[in-house]
Order: C-alpha cells, then sequence, then structure tokens
C-alpha cells in the first residue's frame, strides 16, 4: 500500500464517489469543548464510505477477470458498496451476509441486483468457507471488506479530500477518528493524511466490547473479539483488524477510542438534531468519541467520520426517544 494507489484511485473515483462536505454545528463544538469538524460519508452513494472501496476494487479489475462477477462478504455497508460498484459495471454480484444484519441492509442490496446468500454468523458457521465455494464453481473474484490494498485505497480517497478540505477551513493539525472495524478506513486515511497532512494523526474509533484494534495498538500484535455479535454497532463488529491494516495503523495511527453503546445512540440523535444527518450505530462512534471522550483528546479541532448512515427505523427511534431532548 502507498500513496500512490490511493491517488491512482481517486482518479478511477472521479466522478463517480462523492466528494462528501465537511460539516460543523455550535452546539457540538460546546459538548466538545473544541472544534468539530464532521466529514459525512453517511451521504455517499449506498450510504457508506464502502462505495469508495468497492468502486476502486472492482476498477481496478482486469476486463476478463471482472467479467466472471464478484464475491463478497460483509453485514451491510461493504456489501451495497459492491453491489453497486458491480451494477455500474454490468457483472453479477454474490454476497455473503449474516442473518442477524440489519433488514434494511439485506433488503437494499438485493434491490441493487446482487444475489445475497445468508449465513449463521451467531451459530459461527463460517462465511469464508461459503465464500470458497462460490468462487470455486463460478470463477467469482472476492472482494474483501478491508484486507485488500484495493480496498484500501478506494477507503484512503477519503482522507485526501479530509486533507483538502482542512486545509480550506485553516486546520492543519489535530486528532482525525475513524470509525474502525477491520481498518480499511483507518489504514487509508492515515495514509493519505501522512502524505498531504503530516500533522493529523489518525485514531480508530470502536464499541466496547469490540475494540481489537485500540488492543492490538497497545499490545503490538493483533489482538482478537471474544464475540463476533451482541453489539448494536454492527457495522464494524470484526474479529480482528486485517493483516493488511495493522501494520500501517500501527506505524501511523494514535491510541485507540471506545465509546459505548449509549453514547453511540447519543451521538446519533445529535447527529440528527445538530447537524441534520442519519447515522447508524456504527457509525457514529467516532463522533461519540469526539464528544464523550474529550479528555482523551489534545488540540482545539477534532475531525472525526460518520461512516455510515444505513439503519433499521426502530434503531433510530430508539437513539431519537432515549436523547431526542439533546
Amino acid at each position: 500500500m502507498n500513496i500512490e494507489m490511493i491517488r491512482a484511485a481517486a482518479t478511477r473515483l472521479d466522478g463517480h464517489a462523492r466528494r462528501t462536505p465537511m460539516l460543523s454545528s455550535p452546539f457540538l463544538d460546546e459538548i466538545a469543548g473544541r472544534r468539530v469538524l464532521v466529514k459525512p460519508e453517511c451521504l455517499q452513494h449506498t450510504g457508506s464510505f464502502k462505495y469508495r472501496g468497492a468502486r476502486s476494487a472492482v476498477s481496478a479489475l482486469d476486463a476478463p477477470t471482472r467479467k466472471k462477477g464478484v464475491l463478497a462478504f460483509s453485514s451491510g455497508n461493504h456489501a451495497q458498496g459492491v453491489a453497486l460498484a458491480a451494477q455500474e459495471f454490468g457483472v453479477a454480484a454474490v454476497i455473503i451476509m449474516p442473518a442477524d444484519a440489519p433488514k434494511m441492509k439485506i433488503d437494499n442490496t438485493r434491490a441493487l441486483g446482487a444475489e445475497v446468500v445468508l449465513y449463521d454468523r451467531a451459530g459461527g458457521e463460517s462465511r469464508e468457507a461459503i465464500g470458497e465455494q462460490y468462487e470455486a464453481e463460478r470463477g467469482l473474484t472476492l472482494i474483501k471488506p478491508y484486507d485488500e490494498p484495493q480496498v484500501i485505497a478506494g477507503q484512503g480517497t477519503t482522507g485526501l479530500e479530509i486533507a483538502a478540505q482542512a486545509a480550506e477551513l485553516g486546520v492543519d493539525a489535530g486528532d482525525v477518528l475513524v470509525c474502525c472495524g477491520g481498518g480499511g478506513l483507518t489504514s487509508g486515511i492515515a495514509l493519505a493524511l501522512e502524505a498531504d497532512a503530516p500533522g493529523m494523526r489518525v485514531r480508530p474509533c470502536e464499541p466496547e466490547g469490540f475494540d481489537d484494534a485500540a488492543r492490538s495498538l497497545i499490545s503490538g500484535h493483533i489482538e482478537t473479539n471474544n464475540t463476533r455479535s451482541g453489539n448494536i454497532c454492527d457495522a464494524i463488529l470484526t474479529p480482528a483488524p486485517g493483516k493488511e491494516t495493522f501494520p500501517i495503523m500501527q506505524r501511523l495511527c494514535g491510541p485507540g477510542l471506545v465509546v459505548s453503546e449509549d453514547e453511540a445512540l447519543h451521538a446519533m440523535s445529535l447527529a440528527f438534531q445538530r447537524l441534520k444527518v442519519v447515522a447508524e450505530p456504527g457509525g457514529a462512534v467516532a463522533l461519540a468519541a469526539a464528544l464523550f471522550r474529550k479528555d482523551q483528546i489534545k488540540g482545539d479541532a477534532v475531525i472525526c467520520i460518520i461512516s455510515g448512515g444505513n439503519v433499521d427505523a426502530e434503531m433510530f427511534q430508539r437513539a431519537l426517544n432515549k436523547y431526542g431532548r439533546s
């Protein structure tokens, strides 16, 4: 992985991925005790940053390979990104999704033309084994959700935009908080900022009980989570940091930040009230860290990503009911 791959991905994504804005609110600044700049990737195609990596990876395939179709496994956001990218290129997509993924994500993936195969994540069924069968039978190319260089390159285009937008706003130093599952977005942004905004430091943000990245950065080697489900932040419940992503995070990232489910719900409500954007629980953990872990952050300004907005109505209502008067 290198910055040249990210810049090449940006060229391939030009005219396809949205350049999401940088938002702010004086109400959020007051809570955080500093300037808060929010990059809402929930406004990206398919409702999350995952489209960037999916389009980057699919567009990087040679035409004969791409024509055979693509395969992915995902709880929903990567699924939708790959489904849309495949649809745009007119090729087949098979997406292996956990049966307990939010219904909206499953329905949206099917609506984008993908064949959805459900598996029992909680029961320990192996998505990798299912995927290997489809690869062998159909000759599909696996687009990994985070541990794939061209996916990381696509996610890194978010970092190129952050560097440019922050410079326009007069911010050249500070922490950049990133919602972190396997680390594709985190490592891609870190590489981009190393090149274009070296005064900024990326910090992975995770939910309690699934803080494998934070623990890995402390121990110096890849740590795993004891469970694979059981938290509302479904989009970032990965087993461990990736083999491709962790060395990048270890070299470039600051300490991880960990938030509770309630803090993620609170951040969802505040994002809606103060920024008028919809965030899903896993997509709101970086904003939650900016607001509720302010003593662990230094500097006059903090940048955070809302990484996704694909939330079921019931979960969104839960956040508003609990924190709607914040």
